[in-house]
């Protein structure tokens, strides 16, 4: 029904669109001229935009684009960000760059459409515009045309999106602290950790509760957040350079590209965004503290192993990994640790057991292996149903049928993500 709903409202979009004004072409060179601390300066700023990530195939080459980014109205592929002069931004002025950034609007005056970030990236001042924009354009230019986006009607109608825009495109209020600067603006947390309405605008009065892409479960980042052991600013920082953290676990889904770029990003800037997260979460309670504290402790002992269908499954399939006897991130978390059992939503829970955590291209990593062929529907209901009574206080999840028939169904692209980790050699790592 909400889909529906959609669909008559944004037919009525197309009406109410229209085309910007094109912009002129710059002369097309192949070797631009920054000066390299400028250009280091953009890397630095394009690690915390996960423009690599969002612009790169795990098969293609650097920020060639056509990665696939699924929506309830079709796949959207996203662009060519190399210096090309045909198929990437090479004929990109910096005013159009800009443009692009803020406004959502292409060098030839077409929308972009929503997928691309540009409700937060409005907030980037000129400065680090120019950074990125030097960055971009020393990359080695790539001939690279995405796939065609596979969008219903009518979204697949670009000039729709204006009506879109006057609805929902804010510029979010200028922040003077760093870290505020840069998860609201750059960072774009918000894309992915809100919830989102019928047209996919970000419900700005729930910001950071948590919200859903990519067939992956972003989890709420705010004061309702349901991590059994509470963050503060060095385990967040920690865990969005390296990936993993003992007392969280390991980032999965999408969240293993954020963190594959952060490890890249100035120290200062992500620890800068991890106090402000860590501010919006507030401080934990007395009694979350403690339990926090118990639980990193003696993790096992919080296991009630009541009886019922899910126990054996857990004790076959689960607890030889997961029972706290090897460090990570090779070695399993212990589960009454994870978010993924004490969050909002079970998606991730349920991803990670059918599909498993691949390795890392070329570096180490955590693997764990998916038990899709293993388990059947019921028998996967009956171990989350059980992990999620045994190893959390938090009340059961609603029937979440649809979200373990949803994850069988995945396609390849929602699930070839590196896992969280990667690179980190867990002997040199220091847990703050």
């Amino acid at each position: 029904m909400r889909i529906l709903l959609a669909a008559l409202a944004f037919a009525i979009m197309l009406g109410a669109g229209g085309c910007a004004r094109s912009l002129e072409p710059r002369p097309a060179t192949l070797h631009e001229t920054f000066d390299r601390a400028l250009v280091a300066r953009g890397a630095g700023l394009a690690a915390i935009g996960d423009c690599y990530g969002c612009h790169t195939r795990r098969d293609g080459a650097p920020f060639a684009g056509g990665v696939a980014m699924h929506s309830p109205f079709g796949t959207i592929y996203s662009s060519n960000i190399t210096p090309d002069a045909e198929t990437g931004i090479g004929g990109w002025t910096e005013a159009a760059f800009r443009r692009a950034l803020r406004e959502g609007v292409r060098r030839d005056g077409a929308h972009l459409y929503p997928a691309f970030p540009y409700d937060r990236f409005s907030l980037v001042s000129d400065d680090d515009a120019h950074a990125l924009y030097a960055y971009l354009m020393t990359r080695t230019p790539v001939r690279a045309r995405p796939p065609a986006n596979e969008l219903a009607f009518p979204f697949n109608m670009r000039w729709g999106i204006a009506l879109w825009k006057a609805m929902y495109l804010r510029a979010p209020a200028p922040q003077r602290e760093r870290g505020a600067y840069l998860v609201e603006g750059l960072g774009h947390c918000g894309s992915c950790h809100s919830p989102r309405n019928a047209l996919f605008a970000e419900e700005r009065d729930r910001a950071y509760q948590g919200g859903d892409l990519e067939g992956w479960h972003a989890y709420a980042i705010e004061r309702h957040t349901k991590a059994p052991v509470p963050w503060d600013v060095a385990s967040l920082t920690f865990y969005l350079r390296n990936g993993w953290h003992p007392d969280h676990g390991v980032a999965r889904g999408s969240m293993g590209l954020v963190t594959a770029e952060l490890r890249d990003a100035p120290e200062a800037d992500v620890e800068a965004m991890s106090a402000y997260v860590a501010g919006m979460m507030g401080t934990p309670g007395a009694g979350r503290a403690m339990q926090g504290r118990q639980l990193t402790r003696a993790p096992m002992a919080h296991v009630r192993d009541a009886p019922g269908p899910g126990r054996e499954l857990y004790r076959s399939a689960c607890l030889e990994c997961h029972d706290g006897s090897r460090p990570m991130p090779f070695g399993g978390l212990p589960l009454t640790l994870s978010l993924g059992l004490h969050g909002e939503s079970p998606r991730n829970l349920i991803n990670v057991v059918l599909h498993g955590l691949g390795p890392g291209q070329g570096e180490t990593s955590p693997v764990m292996p998916g038990y899709a062929g293993a388990l059947d529907e019921d028998q996967l209901v009956d171990l989350v149903t059980w992990l999620r009574a045994n190893l959390t206080d938090e009340a059961p999840w609603p029937d979440f049928r649809r979200l373990v028939r949803e994850a069988r169904a995945m396609d390849r692209s929602m699930l070839d993500f590196p896992p969280g980790g990667a690179g980190t050699d867990p002997l040199a790592a220091k847990a703050p």
